[in-house]
């Protein structure tokens, strides 16, 4: 018998100050049976590092064709293509060659410096035009380790962005994050 996604909800306050963006979110996130709490806080932490109207949860680890989140036009055309972890260098290649831009939170102590230097030589040795759309930030293990400790099925987040910057946190703690920029994609 198959398990069965947990259900979570949570209320989302952004204010992006690099964007000018301040919205409240309603959002149900739909935890699969292997996803880590760290791992669904993250999917929540790119949301607000990248809020918008139209910026969705998509099945993500559930199936290879969509990336975690994904920002749609009104035609359905994919603007944005954000992937968490450690995706191969066919699901970078898959989203760069359908958005106009992709981002890669990475994440994992050793692993992801491991992934990172075989990805970007792949990306060098192929044609790195092709890859000028992408965006990698690295998140270190202290900042999802702290969020992912605020991990509850109903939550009340607050995210502040401001200078590539995040303070992420709920009503008793809050986490400043400095994500590590690993590329940069050309505008």
């Amino acid at each position: 018998m198959a398990l069965k996604a947990t259900i979570f909800k949570a209320e989302l306050q952004v204010s992006d100050m690099d964007r000018n963006y301040f919205q409240s979110h309603s959002l149900t996130v739909a935890r699969h049976p292997s996803e880590t709490d760290e791992r669904m806080m993250i999917r929540l932490l790119a949301f607000a590092f990248n809020a918008d109207e139209l910026l969705q949860f998509t099945k993500g680890i559930s199936t290879d064709d969509e990336p975690d989140l994904w920002l749609k036009n009104l035609h359905g055309d994919i603007e944005h293509w954000i992937e968490l972890g450690l995706p191969d260098e066919r699901r970078i290649r898959k989203g760069c060659n359908r958005a106009k831009r992709v981002t890669v939170y990475a994440y994992g102590e050793r692993s992801a410096s491991i992934w990172w230097k075989n990805i970007e030589a792949g990306l060098r040795y192929l044609n790195s035009s092709r890859f000028d759309n992408l965006t990698v930030n690295y998140l270190s293990p202290e900042d999802t380790n702290a969020i992912a400790a605020m991990a509850e099925r109903n939550m009340s987040l607050q995210a502040t962005v401001q200078e590539g910057d995040i303070w992420f946190g709920n009503e008793e703690k809050t986490q400043m994050i400095s994500p590590e920029t690993w590329k940069t994609a050309k505008d």
